[in-house]
């Protein structure tokens, strides 16, 4: 069912792990480009018009409008289940905790008397939340955008989700829920490329934003690159990720139950485990197979793990596991080993990194605190995942005195004139009693 690489002995590469040795789902966003660069032009002309019409081509809606009726959400957070409130606002009061202490504090640092640079942190004034509604309801999605964002201090919030044809051309209740449960009252039936492109270019209903965050399809995520520039994004997300790092001391149905949450998700969704223990790994196989027949998206897992996108990596040492899985770069890395932590302690690449027994992805999913909007496709190795930092812009503050600038006027001239910049140096020299070139 699931595939295995094995790279003990030998077949260790000598100069360290090539990234493409290693499994990864298809996802060209590249190829993807070409079909949504119309949808985006159309939108950018058109508008709402354009928005409704791909709501009934893609959809199969009718929408006389795009945004959601305040009475829509009222509506949905007051017919929510108890459960399920008490569950979203139990994920919200622990995701405040953790984005809360990620706010930045302005840093002024005296250079030389009477000069100092400031960084002081800004958030963007207007942000567009994008939330899938593909094979899920992800209002999970709500809270791990709209807190961050919140924390950071933007005032203007938008949340878009397509809309569905079982809620009436609404997107998913329990998604407009989650956004009435936080206070965002602007929401927008639209999905994939096209609501991206509202996002950027604005309609007669929504308001250009500075910046779109949040996971999506293909399409979504070459929109987001096709408009990067014109917005800022966070990622161009892709299938969800999940590698193990295990050894013997490892529970095998924790594993395999821990790969089969993430294969969930999507046929595309990668499950990975890195394993020192041939006994563990077909132990964990026995587990796949046992566990995937009986849970509920049965056809669904089953497809993702049997995918070129998933496998089970042997390796002889702890520390070959760990240069695979930084070679790796998972979305979600899961540490079963003795002395977890240590060995946590070690990783360089990882989207978030879940240590022991006790803290499997879908803690971090839902009720961690942590963010579950993350780095996927390898990406790891130079991005992170969405934090309250994602939603401010550093700024550097520049405050010399007349003393302080004379003092240090005779380096800027030198570094101008080596640099061919003669006019650098002259709007220095204009301030004071020197002479200024012609």
């Amino acid at each position: 069912m699931i595939s295995r690489i094995d790279l003990r002995g030998a077949a260790f590469p000598e100069g360290g792990i090539d990234r493409d040795l290693l499994p990864r789902a298809e996802f060209d966003v590249e190829a993807a480009l070409e079909q949504v660069r119309p949808i985006c032009e159309d939108v950018r002309h058109r508008g709402t018009a354009a928005l409704i019409d791909y709501a009934r081509k893609f959809d199969g809606v009718t929408l006389e409008r795009v945004r959601v009726p305040a009475e829509a959400l009222s509506t949905a957070l007051a017919e929510l289940d108890p459960k399920i409130r008490a569950a979203l606002e139990e994920s919200i009061r622990r995701a405040r905790i953790v984005h809360r202490e990620q706010r930045r504090t302005d840093t002024t640092v005296q250079v030389v008397p009477g000069g100092t640079v400031t960084e002081r942190w800004v958030p963007v004034e207007r942000v567009g939340l994008y939330v899938p509604g593909g094979l899920a309801a992800y209002a999970s999605s709500v809270v791990m955008n709209v807190v961050p964002a919140q924390e950071a201090g933007v005032e203007g919030i938008a949340v878009s989700s397509p809309p569905q044809r079982d809620f009436r051309g609404l997107p998913n209740p329990t998604i407009l829920a989650a956004c009435a449960l936080l206070g965002v009252d602007e929401v927008y039936a639209a999905g994939g490329a096209q609501a991206i492109a509202m996002f950027a270019y604005g309609t007669e209903e929504c308001r250009p934003v500075n910046l779109v965050t949040g996971p999506g399809n293909i399409y979504v995520a070459s929109a987001k690159r096709l408009l990067k520039g014109r917005i800022g994004i966070d990622a161009e997300a892709g299938p969800t990720e999940i590698a193990v790092l295990a050894d013997d001391t490892a529970d095998p149905v924790h594993v395999a139950a821990d790969l089969i949450s993430q294969a969930e998700h999507d046929t595309l969704a990668a499950a990975v485990l890195v394993t020192t223990s041939v006994e563990l790994a077909e132990r964990v196989e026995k587990e796949l197979a046992a566990q995937a027949a009986v849970t509920k998206h049965s056809e669904r897992i089953l497809t993702a793990l049997a995918g070129r996108q998933s496998a089970v990596v042997l390796v002889d040492t702890i520390d070959q596991g760990l240069a695979v899985v930084d070679a790796y770069g998972a979305e979600h890395l899961e540490i079963q080993t003795a002395d977890a932590a240590a060995v946590a302690a070690r990783v360089r690449n990882a989207g978030a990194i879940f240590v022991g027994a006790y803290a499997p992805v879908s803690l971090g999913d839902y009720c961690a605190g942590s963010n579950h909007v993350l780095p996927t496709g390898g990406c790891a190795c130079h991005s992170s995942g969405l934090s309250v930092q994602s939603f401010l812009r550093g700024i550097h503050v520049v405050d010399y005195s007349r003393d302080a600038l004379a003092e240090v006027t005779h380096h800027v001239v030198t570094l101008a004139d080596a640099e061919d910049l003669p006019a650098h140096g002259a709007a220095l020299r204009a301030r004071f009693e020197w002479q200024v070139p012609r």
